[in-house]
């Protein structure tokens, strides 16, 4: 990817992430520096957001962008409803004859599942 100052830039959105991580580092510094003085943890964690906006500048210039949480639900969703792992096609092997659409995988029973059927003996009781 190159560097074209044409692209977009999504300062509302490093912002909104770079302002929930302030807040969350600064209740998590407040408890760990509880007798201590945290100004100085804090003070980092204010330093930080020039950096994370310049870095995230860097990258949507030179074209990376991460895909939203909708984009990535919206992607999920449309992969759960397209499978069709556990059907047989005509020749009657499992899957489809679509070889872009994900297959799920079957888990074989083992020991450590609950088909393995290497289950201790319980003991008898005395009487």
């Amino acid at each position: 990817m190159a560097w074209d100052n044409s692209r977009p830039v999504p300062w509302k959105r490093l912002m909104r992430e770079w302002v929930i991580y302030a807040a969350i580092m600064s209740v998590v510094f407040l408890f760990v520096f509880n007798g201590d003085n945290p100004a100085g943890a804090i003070a980092g964690v204010l330093v930080s957001g020039p950096m994370y906006l310049g870095l995230g500048w860097v990258l949507a210039k030179i074209g990376y962008q991460r895909k939203t949480m909708k984009e990535m639900r919206t992607a999920q969703a449309s992969a759960g409803d397209t499978r069709s792992a556990g059907k047989r096609n005509k020749k009657g092997k499992k899957g489809n004859d679509n070889p872009d659409e994900p297959v799920a995988r079957v888990v074989v029973p083992s020991s450590r599942t609950a088909g393995g059927g290497n289950r201790p003996q319980s003991k008898k009781s005395r009487r």
